[in-house]
C-alpha cells in the first residue's frame, strides 16, 4: 500500500492529508492561532472549587476556566505542588533523584481536601476547549516523544499493549531500565517496536532537555504562564505517525519543507530524500486529488457506491450515523445477505469518516437489521478490525437486536468540520461581474506594493472553478487582463481552486505566499 504524507501550508494554517493509495485517510489542521493544544503545560491558579463535581476550576489564561477533577490530579500531586513551591523558591534542580516524595493522595478522596482558592498548581491540556466549555487538564505531568513518554515522580516503566509479544516486551522493559534516570518512569509506545538502544536513548534525551525546559521557565513563571509547549500539530503528527512504510511526503511551502526535512535527517536519516517540495502553481491539495476527496468525504451524505450512502449528523449531544442501502440489490441474493454485505462495506467508511473528521465522544451507528447471530457478530469483528488502525481510545459495543452500534471515541478537540455546499451558480448570474471590481482594487493594492519592492514576479490569482473559466474565456480575459498587463507590466496568471468558494479568491506570487 502506497502512504503519503500532504501538507498544505499558509500564514494562518497547515493542513496534512494522509493518504493510502491516493485515498483520503487521515486530515489534521495546525492553527496558527490556536493558543491550547494538548500536551501544553500551564502555571495554572485555582479559581474556584466545586464540591458537588469534586472538582475545581484552573485558570490558564482562557476566556473560560479549566476543570480539573479530582481524578486527574494523579496520585503525586502532593509531591507536583511541593517540587512547584522549591523551584519557585530556588531551592530544587531539574534533577529529582533525591527529590523527596510526599505521600500519595486517597483514591477516591475529596478535593477540597488538598486544593483552595488561590492556590497555584502545574497542569497540563488533555481536551482543547470544545463548544462552550474550556480546556480540561490533569495535574499528572507527562513528556511524550517519539518512542517513549516521561513520567516525573514514579518508577514504573510501562510497555504498549499493543506489542503483544512477550521477547520483545521483555527486551524493551530491560533497555529502559538501564537508561531511565531516577525519579522519572517511562511508558514505552507501539512504534518502539524493534528499535535500537541509541535511537531510544536519543529520544530519552530529547524529553529531557525537554524536562530541563520545563523546570527552567517554572523557576520565574506566574500563574497563566505556559511553561512547556508541545509542538506544533504538524510536527506532532508527524513523530506519531512517520514509519518506514511512508513513500513520501510532500510540502508546498518552502520553509516548513525545509523543517520537516531536517527532522526527518535528525531521526531517519537515510529516509530524508522522501520529503519533498511542491512547486508548481497548482495547489497542492489538488494536484493529489485532495480538494475532490474533501468535498465528497465531508457533507451529510457521504456515498458508498452501487447507490448506498451514509447520513452523518452532529449534535451537541452525539454523532449519529444512519446507513442506507438506496436501490443496491443483488440477484441470487437474500435480504439478509445483501444487508450484511451493505453493513460491511459500510463499516470500512464509518472507520474512515470517524478519522478523518476526528469525531469524538458518543458515536450511535443504525445499521440495517440484521436477524441471525453470526451475521451480527461478523459485523461487530469488522467494525473492530477497521478501527484497529484508530490511534484515539475508543471502545465499540456489539450491535442490539435493533441494529445499533454504540462507540465511544476519545475527544481531545472539537470535530472537524467543512463547508462542502456550492452556492447556486443560477442565482449569482451577476456575481462574477461585480466580482470583476473588487478584483481590479485588490490588483491595484498589490501591484503598488511590488513596484515599490520593484518586484516584478508573477501573480497569481487563485479562484473557483466557476469563475476560473468566466475569467479566462470571457470578455473580461481579452479586454481587461490585456490593459492590465500594459498598464501594470506585471504577468498574471489564473488558477482554478477546486475547494474555493464561489466569490472566494487569493492573490499569490510563485511561492504561493498570499499578496495582499
Amino acid at each position: 500500500m502506497r502512504t503519503e504524507l500532504i501538507i498544505q501550508a499558509n500564514e494562518s494554517d497547515a493542513v496534512i492529508a494522509l493518504l493510502k493509495d491516493g485515498r483520503l485517510t487521515e486530515l489534521v489542521q495546525e492553527d496558527a492561532k490556536q493558543q491550547f493544544s494538548v500536551g501544553d503545560v500551564y502555571l495554572g491558579q485555582v479559581r474556584k472549587l466545586a464540591p458537588s463535581l469534586n472538582a475545581a476550576f484552573v485558570d490558564v489564561g482562557y476566556e473560560k476556566d479549566a476543570f480539573l477533577h479530582y481524578h486527574d490530579l494523579g496520585p503525586q500531586i502532593s509531591s507536583w505542588q511541593s517540587f512547584n513551591k522549591k523551584v519557585h523558591l530556588g531551592k530544587q534542580p531539574a534533577n529529582i533523584a533525591d527529590f523527596a516524595m510526599e505521600p500519595l493522595i486517597e483514591k477516591d478522596g475529596a478535593m477540597e481536601n488538598l486544593l483552595k482558592q488561590g492556590d497555584q498548581i502545574l497542569v497540563q491540556v488533555v481536551k482543547e476547549p470544545i463548544s462552550t466549555k474550556g480546556p480540561r487538564v490533569t495535574s499528572e505531568i507527562s513528556i511524550a516523544g517519539r518512542f517513549i513518554v516521561l513520567v516525573p515522580f514514579t518508577s514504573r516503566i510501562s510497555i504498549s499493549q499493543k506489542i503483544r509479544e512477550r521477547k520483545e516486551k521483555e527486551r524493551l522493559r530491560k533497555l529502559v531500565q538501564s537508561i531511565r534516570p531516577d525519579g522519572f518512569g517511562v511508558i514505552v509506545r507501539t512504534v518502539a517496536q524493534g528499535v535500537s538502544t541509541e535511537e531510544l536513548t536519543a529520544d530519552l534525551a530529547d524529553l529531557m532537555s525537554k524536562w530541563k525546559t520545563l523546570h527552567r521557565n517554572l523557576r520565574n513563571a506566574k500563574p497563566r504562564k505556559c511553561v512547556l509547549r508541545e509542538m506544533d500539530r504538524a510536527s506532532a503528527y508527524l513523530r506519531d505517525v512517520f514509519n518506514d512504510s511512508f513513500d513520501q511526503i510532500v510540502v508546498d511551502d518552502e520553509s516548513l519543507h525545509q523543517e520537516i526535512k531536517e527532522y526527518v535527517e535528525s531521526i531517519a536519516p537515510e529516509r530524508a530524500d522522501i520529503v519533498k517540495h511542491h512547486s508548481s502553481a497548482v495547489p497542492v491539495f489538488q494536484h493529489f486529488g485532495v480538494d475532490r476527496q474533501l468535498k465528497s468525504a465531508f457533507g451529510r451524505t457521504v456515498n458508498m457506491g452501487k447507490g448506498t450512502y451514509l447520513i452523518i449528523e452532529h449534535t451537541e449531544a452525539m454523532h449519529v450515523i444512519d446507513v442506507n442501502s438506496g436501490n443496491r440489490s443483488s440477484k441470487g441474493d437474500s435480504q439478509e445477505d445483501n444487508a450484511l454485505a451493505v453493513n460491511l462495506m459500510a463499516a470500512e467508511e464509518i472507520g474512515r469518516q470517524l478519522r478523518l473528521r476526528d469525531m469524538g465522544g458518543i458515536i450511535c451507528i443504525d445499521f440495517i437489521d440484521l436477524h441471525k447471530g453470526e451475521h451480527r457478530k461478523e459485523l461487530y469483528e469488522k467494525m473492530k478490525e477497521v478501527m484497529e488502525g484508530d490511534r484515539a481510545r475508543h471502545k465499540i459495543l456489539p450491535p442490539s437486536k435493533f441494529g445499533i452500534v454504540e462507540i465511544t471515541r476519545q475527544r481531545v478537540r472539537p470535530a472537524r468540520r467543512l463547508e462542502t455546499k456550492e452556492e447556486n451558480p443560477d442565482n449569482l448570474v451577476e456575481a462574477p461581474i461585480t466580482m470583476i471590481d473588487a478584483l481590479e482594487q485588490k490588483f491595484d493594492q498589490i501591484v503598488a506594493k511590488m513596484r515599490e519592492k520593484k518586484d516584478k514576479g508573477t501573480i497569481f490569482l487563485h479562484v473557483h472553478p466557476f469563475i476560473h473559466a468566466y475569467l479566462t474565456n470571457g470578455f473580461w480575459w481579452k479586454a481587461r487582463y490585456k490593459q492590465w498587463s500594459r498598464l501594470y507590466g506585471h504577468p498574471l496568471k489564473v488558477v482554478e481552486r477546486d475547494a474555493f468558494k464561489m466569490l472566494e479568491y487569493r492573490f499569490a506570487d510563485d511561492q504561493n505566499k498570499k499578496l495582499g
